[in-house]
C-alpha cells in the first residue's frame, strides 16, 4: 500500500474516531444494556507475533482477473490496547502504529479497516474492510487474511519463507485466464513473473523500473513492478534522435504487438498517427533486432500481458 505522509495522519485519526462513534452509536441507540455491543479487545493476545500465511478473496481465489495476486505479508504483533507492532521489510523491524478499537470487532491499524472473525492466541482470523474516504461498509469484505502464530507455525513445522504450492482452484483459474489471452490479446492480463527484456547489443540499454520503498510502508509491497512492467530502452548509434511512450503487448512467443501512445495529442490527429506509426516502426526494427523478449508467465504457464516502454534513440555524432 502507499505511503502516507506523516501530517496526514491527523486526518486519519478523524476518520478513525468517527466511523469507531458511528459504530457504537448504531448499537448503542437502543438504551441501556439493549444491543450494546463492547469494543474489541486484543487483551489475550497481546504481546503474540502472528504471521500471515494466507490471503483470499471470498470466492476462494487468490488471484483476480487483472492477474493481482494476494499474498501474504503482514507480521502482526499486538502491544497494548492502543498500539500494535508491524514489521517493516524495509527496515528489517517491527514499528509500532496506533491501533483505534471499535465496535462489531472492527478495528483499524497499519492505515488499513479490519474486522475480527476468529481470535485465538494460535491463530487470528481477519476480513479486510473496504474503506473510501469518510465512509466504511462493515459488512462489506472481498479478502480475508489468515494468521498462524510463530509458535503454533513451529509446532506445525511450516516454513513461512516458502512459497505455497498454488491451489487446484488458482491453477484451473489461471490457465482459462490464459487461454482467452492467448486467443485474443486485448485480454492479456499481469503476469507473477513479468516480462523481461534483454539487451544484444552494446549500444543498447534496458532500464526496468522498480519500486522504491519508503520508511513508512509498513507492508510495503512490489506488486506494481509485475502489474505494470515499466522499461526505459535507449538505443545509442540510432539513425536520428527520437523518444516515443507507449504501451505494448507481449504475446505468449515474446512477440510485441503496439497497443496505444500513452502521450496527449490535443485533437491532432495526423500527429497522433504519424506518432503512432513512427513508434510501431522502431518497436518492429529497433526492439526486435536489439533485444531479447521472454514473455510473462504465471505459475508457469505463459501469457499475453502488456508493458509500458519509453523508448529513447541518440543519433550518432558526426566527426
Amino acid at each position: 500500500m502507499p505511503a502516507i505522509h506523516p501530517k496526514l495522519y491527523k486526518y486519519i485519526y478523524v476518520v478513525i474516531i468517527a466511523l469507531v462513534g458511528f459504530t457504537a452509536c448504531k448499537y448503542r441507540g437502543n438504551g441501556p444494556g439493549r444491543g450494546e455491543k463492547p469494543l474489541i479487545s486484543f487483551k489475550s493476545i497481546e504481546g503474540i507475533t502472528f504471521i500471515e500465511v494466507a490471503r483470499k478473496q471470498k470466492n476462494g481465489l487468490t488471484f483476480n482477473e487483472y492477474g493481482f495476486h494476494l499474498s501474504p505479508e503482514w507480521r502482526l504483533r499486538f502491544v497494548s490496547e492502543d498500539s500494535a507492532a508491524l514489521y517493516s521489510p524495509v527496515k528489517k523491524e517491527f514499528l509500532n502504529f496506533p491501533l483505534a478499537l471499535g465496535t462489531d470487532s472492527v478495528f483499524n491499524t497499519g492505515r488499513v479497516f479490519l474486522r475480527v472473525k476468529k481470535m485465538n492466541r494460535d491463530s487470528l482470523l481477519l476480513d479486510l474492510l473496504e474503506a473510501k474516504e469518510d465512509s466504511m461498509n462493515i459488512n462489506k469484505s472481498r479478502v480475508s487474511m489468515l494468521f498462524y502464530s510463530e509458535d503454533h507455525i513451529k509446532k506445525l513445522g511450516t516454513d513461512t519463507a516458502t512459497p505455497h504450492k498454488a491451489s487446484k482452484q488458482d491453477s484451473a483459474f489461471i490457465k482459462s485466464l490464459a487461454a482467452k489471452a492467448n486467443t485474443n490479446i486485448k485480454k492479456a492480463f499481469a503476469a507473477q513473473h513479468p516480462v523481461q527484456i534483454i539487451s544484444k547489443s552494446p549500444h543498447v540499454a534496458v532500464e526496468k523500473f522498480k519500486n522504491k520503498p519508503s520508511s513508512l510502508d509498513n507492508h510495503f509491497s512490489t506488486t506494481d513492478d509485475y502489474l505494470d512492467p515499466n522499461f526505459t530502452i535507449t538505443i545509442r548509434n540510432a539513425l536520428s534522435d527520437f523518444e516515443y511512450y507507449f504501451s505494448a503487448y507481449v504475446d505468449a512467443g515474446g512477440k510485441m504487438h503496439f497497443r496505444r501512445a500513452l502521450v496527449e495529442f490535443l485533437g491532432d490527429k495526423d500527429f497522433e498517427n504519424a506518432y503512432i506509426r513512427q513508434a510501431t516502426g522502431v518497436m518492429d526494427s529497433y526492439l526486435v533486432y536489439y533485444t531479447k523478449v521472454i514473455p510473462g508467465e504465471t505459475l508457469g504457464i505463459k501469457h499475453a500481458s502488456i508493458i509500458t516502454l519509453r523508448v529513447k534513440g541518440i543519433a550518432k555524432k558526426a566527426k
